[in-house]
């Protein structure tokens, strides 16, 4: 890979490798399956640190344009198919904008041992810990959502904040602000634990529904899954052709 970087410039190394990756992959060879170079040997030519390199591979990677395979490496994702909104909100403002009244019927908040998935998704390594948030939520007469929530570590929040307050309202506090939302819908078949929280039978469907967030920085702040209940959640996208 013929790329390289503005050592001198004020754009961070990690966009500069990001925003050069999307280009060089664009070209025939990486579009038939060729692989991307290996990220070690590929930060040593580049004159930056693995933790820099893995950031950029890591947000082209949520972007849906690379994949990762164990035993095979980094190759181009051919297949991709994005849905951009112009605007989202979080979960208590898309209740708010229906007329739901919110109610928490349980919340649990520690600090746990992250998976590979979050470790790649916050850059940090296996023995760093990161706070968890669970809540099951729906409105005064049945719970219809239950969430899982992980912060990436360096926002600073320390577990002892108020979190039947708005969640973006408790960010911006730290100074965080969230400019990004990138989802993924899919389904799930009810397992013993969800289906007791959410009081339906076991193998009943969900919406399973997945938001990486990040910061105008592009740097990532929560990674957030939620399991709705079918029977008492729809979601609507509305688009406009232009």
């Amino acid at each position: 890979m013929k790329i390289s970087l503005d050592h001198n410039s004020h754009t961070p190394l990690y966009i500069q490798i990001e925003q050069l990756i999307r280009q060089e992959i664009q070209n025939p060879e990486y579009k038939k399956g060729k692989k991307l170079p290996n990220e070690v040997d590929l930060a040593k030519q580049l004159g930056v640190s693995r933790s820099t390199m893995r950031q950029a591979i890591n947000k082209l990677v949520y972007d849906g344009l690379l994949i990762r395979k164990k035993g095979v490496g980094t190759i181009v994702n051919n297949i991709v198919s994005t849905y951009k909104s112009g605007n989202w909100m979080s979960f208590s403002q898309e209740m708010k904008a229906m007329g739901i009244e919110v109610k928490n019927y349980e919340m649990f908040i520690g600090w746990v041992k992250p998976t590979e998935e979050i470790c790649n998704f916050f850059n940090i390594s296996e023995d760093t810990k990161v706070l968890k948030l669970e809540r099951l939520r729906g409105n005064p007469e049945i719970p219809f959502v239950y969430f899982i929530s992980y912060f990436n570590p360096r926002i600073g929040l320390t577990g002892d904040e108020d979190f039947s307050r708005p969640l973006y309202d408790i960010l911006e506090d730290y100074n965080i602000i969230v400019k990004l939302s990138k989802e993924e819908i899919s389904s799930k078949a009810a397992d013993r634990t969800l289906s007791e929280k959410l009081e339906i039978t076991l193998g009943d469907p969900l919406l399973k529904r997945k938001r990486f967030v990040f910061d105008p920085g592009g740097r990532p702040v929560e990674w957030n899954v939620g399991y709705y209940r079918s029977d008492s959640f729809v979601y609507t996208i509305e688009s406009e052709r232009v």
